[in-house]
């Protein structure tokens, strides 16, 4: 399993951060400054968005698991019972967005770390249906899908720093992340995302980030 299992149990306030899993060969290696100003600013382009374009919770590794469960028993911080068609029972999960442990797999929503709307505005129009449903379901980095309460998911909906931010204990750890992922799937940010980037990097004066590209 890709995931790494203590990950809902890292430090809230990260020093630094190296993100996704890399080989050393391919991966791009950044400080989180240098990350967020070598990115493409771009308008976002929402026209023609639907989030059936990007086809989602598939078993594209055919493990007879969705994307989904595969995040879901991956993320466990108390493992779940998986049964036949990889039904998922019990185990418990950390929503680092808010701090906050959860009982049982029904109360956690797998979130498109950088939302499915997000994606689409910021280059995501372009791209071709395969690679679309490859975000949608992407278990190749530990940051694009991620296990969190329902609540701040509802919470966080598809806006992207400028607007939505988690507790302020893991800001650090989340602007990274979402650095990471545009790095990772090409993406432009937009005049106001960027500079809610570089203001709370400010803050993060020791983070690095490396990654492979999709």
């Amino acid at each position: 399993m890709i995931k790494n299992l203590s990950r809902g149990l890292a430090a809230t306030a990260l020093a630094f951060a190296v993100l996704a899993p890399v080989s050393p060969a391919h991966a791009d290696e950044y400080t989180l400054t240098e990350a967020i100003t070598s990115l493409p600013i771009a308008e976002e382009i929402r026209a023609g968005y639907k989030r059936e374009l990007y086809p989602h919770w598939k078993d594209d590794d055919k493990n007879g698991c969705s994307a989904r469960n595969d995040v879901l028993i991956a993320e466990a911080i108390e493992a779940p019972t998986v049964g036949a068609g990889c039904t998922i029972t019990g185990g418990v999960w950390h929503s680092y967005y808010d701090d906050v442990l959860v009982q049982g797999p029904a109360g956690v929503d797998i979130d498109h770390f950088v939302p499915l709307g997000e994606i689409h505005d910021s280059g995501g129009y372009g791209w071709t249906t395969e690679r679309r449903r490859r975000y949608a379901n992407d278990l190749g980095s530990d940051v694009t899908l991620v296990g969190v309460t329902a609540r701040s998911n509802r919470q966080k909906s598809d806006q992207d720093p400028s607007s939505w931010m988690p507790i302020p204990a893991v800001h650090c750890r989340y602007i990274g992340e979402w650095v990471a992922t545009k790095h990772r799937w090409a993406l432009a940010v937009d005049q106001a995302e960027r500079e809610a980037l570089l203001r709370y990097a400010a803050d993060c004066p020791n983070a690095t980030l490396a990654f492979d590209r999709a």
